[in-house]
């Protein structure tokens, strides 16, 4: 049975009471915390920087996992892990230096993560595997909360999976980032992805409990083994 986390994203909370949501998720089951870190220039948006990691950090002890969606993340990456991000993930697409980036958060100690847009192959991991605690797979084009899956992802997910089997990284896991649901964790989840970022499916419910619960099931309908696909 292949470990699950699900990760209720941040970036559909509401941020005046943002503490006390994050505790209401974490107390209903949630496994770690995503937080999406926008600049306006590498996607249409600007969201939040380290301090608001700073004070969550004192606020719960659940795993921050940060998503720079930042052009040259390597010049924020240390004020993110100062902040106490407990994982990063950077944009292969946003940097030239990925290796850099990618050793920068290792090298703390904290785990990192590759993130790929929906139009970049998965082989733009295959030179840095030896870098990476995880992959992360947009599932939408990054830039906003409340977006529909793209159905084609599905399929990426499935290569990414065959393509880590077929290496010796077996162990890097497959996160998904992106209109996930109760019905889209378990087809991802069918075709190896084992970390869920859910936005408004938990916090646009007035029940996150209930919703994890919902979306847990769903995703463990789909961690049969990988290589009985």
């Amino acid at each position: 049975m292949r470990n699950l986390l699900i990760a209720p994203s941040i970036l559909s909370a509401n941020f005046a009471n943002l503490g006390h949501e994050v505790q209401d998720v974490v107390e209903g089951g949630a496994n770690w915390i995503h937080v999406d870190v926008m600049d306006g220039q590498f996607v249409p948006n600007i969201t939040i920087g380290p301090v608001v990691v700073e004070s969550l950090r004192k606020d719960t002890t659940a795993p921050l996992d940060v998503h720079l969606m930042i052009v040259k993340p390597e010049q924020y990456i240390p004020d993110f892990l100062k902040a106490g991000a407990d994982s990063i993930s950077i944009h292969y697409e946003a940097t030239p230096h990925v290796q850099r980036a990618l050793d920068l958060i290792r090298s703390a100690g904290k785990k990192a993560g590759l993130a790929l847009t929906p139009s970049t192959p998965i082989q733009a991991v295959e030179n840095v595997l030896s870098d990476v605690d995880y992959v992360l797979v947009m599932t939408v084009n990054p830039g906003f909360g409340g977006q529909k899956f793209i159905p084609s992802m599905t399929e990426k997910v499935r290569s990414l999976r065959r393509l880590l089997d077929a290496s010796k990284y077996t162990q890097v896991a497959i996160e998904v980032d992106g209109g996930i649901n109760a019905d889209t964790a378990r087809e991802v989840s069918l075709a190896g992805a084992e970390i869920f970022v859910v936005g408004s499916a938990i916090f646009g419910k007035p029940d996150r409990k209930a919703a994890m619960e919902k979306i847990r099931k769903q995703i463990e309908q789909g961690m049969q083994p990988v290589h009985a696909r």
